[in-house]
């Protein structure tokens, strides 16, 4: 099983921004720990600050990898190319968001990337990832 993961805006920046938001773990090691939980999936990971590398990504692993957990970011709520990649591909996205963004600013509320995936997960924190991976590997 292959799992893209793929981040969005400023998650570079996990460990060291907002932490009483986001937590104090950079990503690099949180996916250490999901690849220890999950030795038998293929992680690849790839994050950006930039919107059309984004969606180079999401049409590269959408047809090489079996499922894609995407954190879009800020951009969730701004672009419709970001839903439109997803809505292009073979494999299914499951979208996560580290806070609960519909308990932040009216804007977060609407997303350009919820309908076109196959689930979300809001506001559980870096165990988002995992229970997004937990439903690739069985949907039921």
């Amino acid at each position: 099983m292959k799992i893209a993961i793929i981040n969005g805006p400023n998650l570079n920046l996990l460990g060291k921004r907002e932490t009483d938001v986001y937590g104090n773990m950079p990503f690099e090691s949180y996916l250490d720990q999901l690849k220890g939980l999950f030795p038998s999936v293929h992680f690849s990971y790839y994050q950006s600050n930039i919107e059309g590398e984004l969606v180079n990504e999401l049409q590269r692993a959408g047809f090489d990898c079996d499922a894609i957990v995407l954190n879009p970011a800020a951009y969730t709520h701004t672009s419709v190319a970001i839903g439109d990649a997803i809505a292009a591909i073979r494999a299914p996205v499951v979208e996560v968001h580290i806070s609960n963004v519909h308990a932040r600013e009216d804007f977060r509320k609407f997303s350009y990337v919820s309908a076109k995936s196959a689930g979300s997960i809001f506001g559980l924190g870096l165990k988002g990832y995992e229970l997004a991976v937990r439903w690739i590997l069985d949907p039921k």
